[in-house]
């Protein structure tokens, strides 16, 4: 598959990996429509390629993702007085869409686990696209905020959802209430990244942990398993979890890669898979979006 071409993003894919990098650092990496767009984009191209594993995201420079463009000043949150191109495109059922949420939410629906590999600052959008990543590795140089309150803001891209869930109600009302940086060593302790590195040890540190999943598991079952996950988060009950779960089961069990699984543990070597995610992938839960809010 032909590597895609971008404005705001560069994409490379090698030996099932795909690194994804927020690529304007001269502007810190700031979030603007284009990154909107393409970060959904991106996330259609590594979920269609059967060869990509497992995608990490970063940023190029000094920053991961300093926050959202604030170049349009005083105007860059109001969508009215912005209007044109942005305002048609993101807007559904009479309410203005939120660009950052757009992202989230297309990130919660990959295929494929994706990590965080946060390399410089993470504030506002910076930090809260990161939720719906799985994983999160950050430099020991990194630091966070949710600053919104302090722009005259709420969280955004879905937060007070993914947020809570990681880390806490209380510590994600404090973050958010406060609005203030905090250091990566912070974020490490209260749970919201899985462990801090020196600078030039960060992406191979993410890499190796992308080259465990890549090498020794099954695709469509790391699918299957994403998506369990996440969705349950929000299950009323846990026989929803069951009823997937079972579902699952009967659909993997009688699979290409469960035989394999098991021969290639009895006969101890590494297993090839045969299954791909783009067309055996089973259908083993309802459809969870709102009625047309897509």
């Amino acid at each position: 598959m032909p590597a895609p071409t971008f404005e705001t993003l560069t994409y490379a894919a090698e030996a099932g990996i795909a690194l994804v990098t927020l690529n304007r650092p001269e502007k810190l990496n700031a979030f603007n429509t284009q990154m909107m767009r393409e970060l959904i984009d991106v996330f259609d191209v590594t979920d269609a390629d059967d060869a990509v594993r497992c995608v990490i995201v970063t940023g190029a420079g000094r920053a991961f993702c300093a926050g959202a463009d604030l170049s349009a000043g005083a105007q860059t949150f109001d969508y009215e007085a912005r209007g044109g191109e942005a305002l048609a495109e993101r807007q559904k059922d009479g309410v203005q869409r939120d660009g950052g949420g757009l992202v989230t939410l297309r990130i919660f629906d990959s295929l494929k686990p994706v990590i965080a590999a946060v390399n410089g600052a993470a504030v506002g959008i910076g930090a809260t696209m990161q939720l719906a990543m799985d994983i999160r590795l950050a430099s020991t140089e990194a630091r966070y905020g949710f600053v919104f309150a302090r722009r005259g803001l709420n969280p955004e891209a879905a937060s007070s959802w993914f947020l809570p869930r990681l880390v806490g109600v209380q510590t994600a009302l404090e973050w958010c209430y406060t609005g203030r940086l905090f250091p990566a060593q912070e974020a490490l302790d209260r749970g919201l990244v899985r462990s801090l590195h020196a600078p030039d040890d960060l992406l191979p540190a993410a890499r190796a942990l992308a080259r465990e999943i890549a090498d020794n598991t099954a695709p469509v079952s790391v699918a299957i398993t994403r998506q369990l996950i996440w969705r349950m988060a929000g299950a009323a009950h846990p026989m929803e979890a069951h009823r997937a779960d079972s579902r699952g089961i009967q659909a993997r069990g009688r699979s290409g890669d469960a035989r394999e699984g098991v021969s290639s543990f009895l006969e101890k070597r590494q297993p090839n898979y045969p299954d791909r995610v783009s067309t055996d992938l089973p259908g083993i839960w309802p459809h969870w979006r709102a009625p047309g809010f897509s």
